[in-house]
């Protein structure tokens, strides 16, 4: 596990927690902005995130979209908009991609897929209000895709249902997973995090995807320790803290209550970890964004 000791003070809301980290992206910037405020912080990540820059069959599926233009985008993540130009910049088909979607009905899954677009050069048509997959999936019932070429970005696990779906509503789909989920780089230090956290040496969990805390019961569950893991959450000994609903909900599945904001943001749930730390360190609940 990897510490972050040495950036400056801004308060001491979190003096004497120890805190890790099951995070992969942005989780040194992440770590540095906890430990301002006095925690000890520890980076484990329960997954990692694999880029698919070189996977010949998203290059594959690329150029098939700038031959044939979809008539609709979905997006689900900023993340794997960023990467999917990325790519095809890498491939020198970036301009190319950019002018095939032009024309393009584009459905984004939350700002954060908005704002990507509009780094990219493109527009959202329609923006989801939850960043929850079943919001588009109801909004694309409510629309006509029959004989329509809809592409569709995943996020890491591909596992949202919108395939099917659309496939479902007759249109002629083109699934494209920009990035992936791989096993933790270090799984010695996420098991360790489990049991630490069972045995009471360690006060809080952060995760930033849902993928990342399921899989992280999974070791805990792996390991015989989701029983007391779940008796410590729910007596407030031991808080979860998740960027967002969908990213607490594999935790409350569990039986552990997840402290989030509605507010899918970085720096949402720093405030109110250090909010709940203001309010004392008991069972957590839910707050307004």
């Amino acid at each position: 596990m990897n510490r972050a000791d040495d950036a400056p003070a801004l308060s001491d809301a979190l003096a004497g927690k120890r805190v890790v980290l099951c995070v992969d992206r942005k989780s040194e910037e992440l770590a540095a902005a906890l430990a301002r405020h006095g925690a000890a912080v520890e980076i484990a990540p329960a997954l990692r995130t694999i880029p698919h820059a070189d996977d010949a069959a998203l290059l594959s599926r690329t150029r098939d979209l700038i031959e044939h233009p979809p008539q609709m985008l979905v997006i689900t993540t900023g993340v794997g908009v960023r990467g999917w130009f990325e790519a095809a910049d890498a491939a020198g088909c970036a301009d190319e991609l950019r002018q095939a979607l032009t024309n393009a009905v584009i459905l984004a899954r939350g700002p954060k897929g908005r704002g990507a677009l509009q780094q990219a050069g493109l527009h959202a048509d329609w923006v989801s209000e939850t960043e929850v997959h079943t919001e588009v999936a109801a909004h694309l019932r409510t629309l006509d895709v029959a004989g329509k070429r809809v592409a569709v970005q995943h996020h890491g696990s591909g596992a949202d249902g919108l395939d099917e779906l659309l496939a479902e509503l007759g249109a002629d789909v083109v699934s494209l997973t920009v990035y992936r989920w791989g096993p933790a780089p270090d799984e010695l230090a996420v098991r360790r995090s489990v049991q630490d956290a069972a045995a009471g040496s360690l006060d809080l969990v952060v995760f930033t995807a849902a993928p990342g805390a399921h899989r992280w019961v999974e070791y805990a569950r792996e390991d015989g320790v989701l029983e007391q893991l779940v008796q410590r959450a729910q007596d407030g000994q031991l808080v979860l803290a998740g960027v967002g609903p969908v990213t607490a909900e594999p935790l409350e599945q569990a039986g552990m209550p997840g402290l989030y904001r509605e507010r899918m943001r970085m720096g949402a749930m720093i405030r109110e970890i250090l909010a709940h730390a203001e309010r004392g360190w008991g069972r957590p609940g839910s707050a307004a964004s």
